[in-house]
């Protein structure tokens, strides 16, 4: 997988948790822990992006 194919996926993958994190907010039932852990993985995701741009091959 090249470099731009893998951040393309990165982003694609927080904005399906984005969009999960919304859903689950909307529905008071949902567990908060649910909900932080959702936070957690976009963030992860979010942190390996910003490494990945930040490296000098993508320059």
């Amino acid at each position: 997988m090249s470099l731009a194919n893998h951040l393309e996926e990165l982003q694609r993958k927080h904005g399906d948790i984005e969009r999960q994190i919304d859903i689950a907010l909307s529905h008071p039932s949902i567990d908060d822990l649910e909900i932080v852990d959702l936070k957690r993985r976009k963030l992860a995701i979010k942190d390996e992006i910003e490494k990945l741009k930040a490296s000098p091959t993508t320059h």
